[in-house]
């Protein structure tokens, strides 16, 4: 099988390319939504942005951190020749989306109102946002449900179908939610909860999609509900990697909410001038996110094979072609910074705090991506403890140096250092994670010098 014998850069890079280009067509539905969003008025386009760091946050859980632990599982268990256990961690694996669709849409409903008050959101602002995620999150069982499906297929080493159908979904959620949206053609003009609406119908199409391909034999492992007994086991070996790396995404949200908080306090021109920043920043986490998730089946499927040499040789060539990668795209706009900056904005003032960003950024980004994609690599170890922790320094620098920067008057161009310095010390973070844990025999040091070079 060419996932656990086969040369590891060619068929790392045939698994990356098809979610990086899933990936990047959800930050395509982003742009899009925005843009329609913001035809309906300044209300609703405020409101999105109340309630889009949660969906974000959910997204980020179902998807990078509890589908991770579930491709994790899948892997291991194939790696070890055992298909039986991968047939039955997949079921236990809707089970616990399911459960944490309901937990997440019981939660956003409840407390949602509170929170959005609490980010500032008042009067028409406030309404739209408890309109729209009241719709939005009562569909939270179907993002937790595709993006668990995408996972088990993934865990298989079937990265284009997930990604056939999440590319889908996407084209899907664009055309129904701006129809509804904005009542183009026969729809009715029904404003946030249209667009609301679009996402879960386009969801909706891709989990009824993925439960038929799984249940009808054509994926690797075949989804049955018959006879299975659930088992406390299995849940376990789904949840040790993937409910601690569910704390991952918390930090990256409070990670972004505090920094925003902290520029915001310098004013509109560096606050602007960051978020145009920042949204290059969104667009290059799918490249990470894209390779590090080819690589955890690899990984996991090594792990499972007792191949723990070839496991930790797919984790560092993976992280170093998306360091290559992703810090690429950052000495560009280090270096040339109104390439992108000047696709925003007009304004001087704007474009000079975008600059001064991108300049300072821009070399922190290859460190960035280095650490998101051992991140999902070390998923397939089934070892998370070290890249969380990375991800909680990174958190505290921030907070603290930032804090401190407030205190000091500091210009802007410090804090726009600090992030670069914070991905910088991410980076070096996961990868002395990486080199500690203990994903399998490491001594002695001349027995593993033996091991056959086609491992």
């Amino acid at each position: 099988m060419s996932l656990t014998s086969g040369p590891i850069l060619p068929t790392l890079l045939r698994l990356a390319l098809p979610n990086v280009l899933a990936m990047v067509m959800m930050v395509l539905v982003g742009i899009a939504e925005t843009r329609y969003v913001g035809l309906l008025g300044t209300a609703p386009l405020a409101a999105m942005a109340l309630v889009f760091p949660f969906v974000m946050l959910v997204q980020m859980m179902s998807a990078g951190a509890m589908g991770g632990g579930v491709s994790s599982a899948m892997s291991r268990a194939l790696g070890a020749g055992d298909a039986a256990r991968a047939r039955t961690l997949a079921l236990h694996a809707v089970v616990i989306g399911v459960v944490a669709g309901v937990v997440t849409s019981a939660l956003l409903l409840v407390f949602g109102p509170a929170l959005y008050r609490f980010l500032g959101g008042s009067g028409a602002v406030l309404a739209e946002a408890v309109r729209y995620s009241g719709v939005l999150f009562c569909g939270a069982v179907l993002i937790w449900l595709i993006n668990t499906l995408a996972s088990i297929l993934r865990g298989t080493g079937d990265m284009r179908v997930p990604s056939t159908v999440l590319f889908a979904s996407a084209i899907l959620q664009i055309t129904v939610g701006g129809a509804l949206g904005l009542g183009l053609g026969p729809f009715p003009r029904l404003g946030m909860v249209g667009v609301a609406l679009g996402q879960i119908v386009a969801t909706g199409a891709g989990v009824a999609f993925l439960f038929w391909w799984l249940g009808s034999g054509h994926a690797r492992v075949r989804l049955g509900w018959r006879n299975v007994a659930l088992r406390g086991e299995l849940f376990a070996d789904i949840l040790k990697v993937g409910a601690l790396s569910c704390v991952s995404p918390v930090q990256s949200v409070l990670t972004i909410l505090i920094f925003t908080g902290l520029v915001a306090r310098l004013g509109i021109g560096p606050l602007a001038g960051y978020g145009i920043g920042q949204r290059l920043e969104f667009l290059l986490i799918p490249v990470a996110f894209g390779i590090g998730v080819a690589s955890l089946p690899m990984v996991g499927m090594a792990i499972g094979a007792g191949n723990f040499h070839r496991a930790r040789r797919v984790a560092w060539i993976a992280g170093l072609v998306s360091a290559v990668n992703v810090g690429l795209i950052g000495l560009v706009v280090s270096i040339a910074p109104d390439l992108w900056a000047g696709l925003f904005t007009d304004d001087p003032a704007v474009l000079e705090y975008a600059r001064q960003y991108l300049r300072w950024a821009g070399p922190g980004f290859a460190f960035f991506g280095l650490g998101v994609t051992l991140y999902f690599a070390s998923q397939g170890s089934g070892h998370m403890l070290g890249p969380v922790l990375a991800g909680t320094v990174r958190l505290v620098l921030v907070a603290v140096l930032g804090v401190w920067l407030v205190a000091r008057n500091a210009p802007a161009w410090q804090f726009f250092a600090l992030v670069s310095a914070g991905m910088v010390v991410y980076g070096f973070a996961t990868v002395a994670s990486v080199r500690l844990s203990p994903w399998g025999p490491r001594k002695p040091a001349r027995q593993a010098s033996r091991v056959p070079a086609c491992q």
